[in-house]
């Protein structure tokens, strides 16, 4: 019942703005559903699924979020589970040590970077962001993850583009998505 509210809420709430942020491009601005609490506590209740069990009991220990978008749903879902939330920023934003993985994205280049003492060696994240694409940005997450000996368990996107070969480059790491496009 969760997923199903939530999916009514994605389709209900989230708009499509073409050739944006370039030509040919169909943005998906969830602004709309971030404004509307009962369609944004859906999808956070639903997402936070991934971090249970079958008998909901919590299973993992970090929730990381990729900027920009990732943190406004990995924030609340680490509320929710009763964990931390670790960010995953551009370049050049996070003032200490960190670890940093340079990828390929739908539209460009870019580098992320993580604290290095930002997860313990042995935790387990789930890893949380908003739209699967390409998969470049949580193939590059997980590297971060695992660079501090952690282990990824799964995956939580509000959204999969399926014409793209997201799942293929993410691998054998398990995904959830609440609305495939």
């Amino acid at each position: 019942m969760t997923h199903a509210k939530a999916r009514a809420a994605i389709e209900r709430l989230v708009v499509d703005v073409p050739d944006y942020p370039e030509p040919g491009v169909v943005f998906k601005d969830i602004t709309p559903l971030l404004a509307d609490h009962e369609g944004f506590s859906a999808i956070i209740a639903a997402m936070a699924d991934q971090g249970r069990d079958a008998h909901g009991r919590v299973v993992i220990d970090k929730v990381v979020g990729m900027e920009a978008r990732g943190f406004i749903l990995a924030a609340p879902i680490a509320l929710a589970l009763g964990v931390g939330f670790v960010p995953v920023r551009k370049a050049g934003k996070l003032p200490r040590r960190t670890h940093a993985v340079s990828y390929s994205l739908e539209y460009g280049e870019a580098t992320l970077e993580l604290h290095a003492d930002a997860i313990a060696p042995g935790e387990r994240v789930l890893l949380v962001d908003d739209v699967l694409a390409t998969g470049g940005t949580i193939a590059a997450t997980r590297e971060l993850v695992e660079a501090c000996g952690a282990t990824c368990s799964s995956v939580a996107v509000l959204m999969e583009l399926s014409f793209l070969p997201g799942r293929e480059t993410v691998g054998d790491l398990p995904v959830t998505s609440l609305a495939t496009i």
